[in-house]
């Protein structure tokens, strides 16, 4: 092999080694997210069905959900994500579905009704603008146990804005 054709090819490996070390820093979260997550699961927890009926705005909570309840339950980009009350059972756990996207509950027709929004803020208030998957290391159908604060509006949906999660193992 001549000098040229050697030089080339090393320019091709660092070229390849650059671009894998690029894509693995894409995946890690630009915030961290360590001061989101409990370290442990915080106690008297409501189940999302009971936040939703009883929820007064403005009340402090502790509500334990599975993530999902749509095909896409995330926010693109900001740490927000629905989740759904345990009493629901995904597709992947119904004996013979083979539903591709399981965590989307289309199988229960109470879905709507037993899923509520969790929004991840700041001290600031500020919803926290990092992907929930990246920044909680999260994915559907886990189990996590929100505290927060209950958001009720005037079509009396709630949104669950969350100062910490706990994530179940």
């Amino acid at each position: 092999m001549n000098a040229r054709m050697s030089g080339w090819m090393m320019v091709a490996v660092v070229l390849v080694t650059a671009g894998c070390t690029d894509d693995k820093q894409a995946e890690k979260p630009a915030i961290d997210g360590t001061p989101y997550l409990l370290t442990s699961q915080p106690a008297g927890s409501l189940e999302v069905k009971e936040l939703l009926s009883e929820a007064k705005d403005g009340d402090e909570v502790v509500v334990i959900g599975r993530i999902g309840g749509e095909i896409d339950p995330w926010v693109e980009g900001l740490a927000m994500f629905n989740i759904v009350d345990n009493s629901l059972v995904p597709c992947n756990e119904i004996p013979g579905d083979e539903c591709p996207f399981p965590w989307d509950y289309c199988c229960d027709p109470k879905v709507a009704a037993s899923r509520t929004l969790v929004e991840v803020v700041d001290k600031n208030g500020e919803t926290v603008a990092e992907d929930a998957r990246r920044l909680l290391s999260v994915t559907e159908l886990q189990t996590v146990v929100v505290k927060g604060t209950a958001r009720r509006d005037t079509d009396g949906n709630v949104t669950l804005i969350a100062t910490g999660i706990f994530v179940q193992p």
